[in-house]
């Protein structure tokens, strides 16, 4: 009695969200349903911008009908890489979800992982995350504008940090500096750090200049008033929580560019496999209650099903590649 009452309850999940415009095909995903527990594997440690989604996502997911439990298993290290290689140990198995981010392309791209994009299944994007660029309270540089002209005068003045490796979305983003300033990208200073704690510890301790990371990373900091944010990537401002911090667009700096996650699963899912997690999670972001979650934690809103990602995928694939060859992190 207590499996047909959980193929009933995945079965009502999925004529909820096949009403959906751009929802899968109901069809597939009625033959498949996880049978034990579902594994997220993040790709770095706790209480960050990942761990924060996977969380999240942890909760979303245990709370839908005939779900079995779901589990959040940390696998930090290598840039992302040990998580990626442990799913590459689990082909075929739709109940592993990793978190997909710009550091699977970027790895690829630098020769960091012989795991190409192309060898994975990509589920979803779930999450746009603008980079917040801030300095301490205390520090000299008050502005967009005012962190440009430093750059024109001299571009290894200024001392630039971000998590975790070369040639991710942060980097990205201090090559958009250099470019907006008309400065070889490769005469800037950058600390790389191994996790984002680390790094905003540093930079409040004014061992660095600046600090560039995700927008939720710095929401205790400036609840706290310890930080000054100098502008945040968004094409235009942003409600809630950031209403009032600037975009750099409006002080004149081309530096437009959002951070994505969502999750990714182990290459060789069958389509109805796909199709169950298309339509799970489409369920969980359109939620009134999945709304709630990216107002407090800076996230935007832009579902992707699997489909839409992997087009997305081969877009910014070719986008990277040419902006770390900008940055001399590949050659051309």
């Amino acid at each position: 009695m207590m499996s047909i009452n959980r193929c009933f309850a995945v079965q009502s999940v999925v004529l909820c969200v096949a009403l959906w415009p751009g929802a899968a095909p109901m069809v597939h995903a009625q033959d498949w349903k996880p049978q034990r527990n579902v594994d997220i594997v993040v790709n770095s440690g706790a209480g960050g911008s990942a761990d924060r989604q996977a969380r999240v996502a942890q909760k979303f997911l245990q709370a839908l009908p005939g779900m079995p439990s779901v589990s959040v298993t940390n696998r930090a290290g290598g840039a992302g890489l040990v998580a990626l290689n442990f799913m590459a140990q689990h082909p075929a198995d739709p109940h592993y979800l990793g978190i997909l981010s710009t550091g699977v392309l970027t790895n690829q791209i630098t020769g960091l992982s012989t795991i190409r994009y192309q060898d994975i299944t990509p589920l979803n994007i779930l999450v746009r995350e603008y980079i917040a660029v801030w300095t301490r309270s205390e520090s000299s540089i008050t502005s967009g504008r005012d962190l440009i002209a430093r750059l024109r005068r001299e571009p290894s003045s200024v001392a630039f940090a971000f998590s975790t490796a070369r040639g991710n979305q942060n980097h990205v983003v201090i090559g958009m500096f250099a470019r907006a300033a008309g400065v070889d990208p490769k005469l800037l200073k950058t600390v790389i750090y191994p996790s984002g704690g680390q790094g905003m510890t540093a930079a409040l301790g004014g061992h660095v200049d600046v600090w560039v990371g995700t927008a939720g990373g710095a929401l205790p900091y400036m609840a706290a008033g310890s930080i000054r944010v100098l502008g945040i990537t968004a094409p235009q401002r942003q409600g809630g929580k950031f209403a009032a911090v600037p975009v750099f667009r409006e002080q004149g700096v081309d530096a437009t560019y959002y951070a994505w996650r969502g999750f990714l699963a182990p290459k060789g899912l069958t389509t109805a496999q796909i199709a169950y997690w298309d339509q799970v999670f489409a369920r969980v972001a359109h939620s009134d209650e999945w709304k709630k979650e990216l107002e407090e934690n800076a996230w935007a809103e832009g579902f992707l099903g699997s489909a839409d990602t992997r087009r997305h995928l081969d877009a910014e694939y070719e986008m990277l590649s040419r902006m770390l060859a900008d940055l001399g992190v590949v050659a051309r």
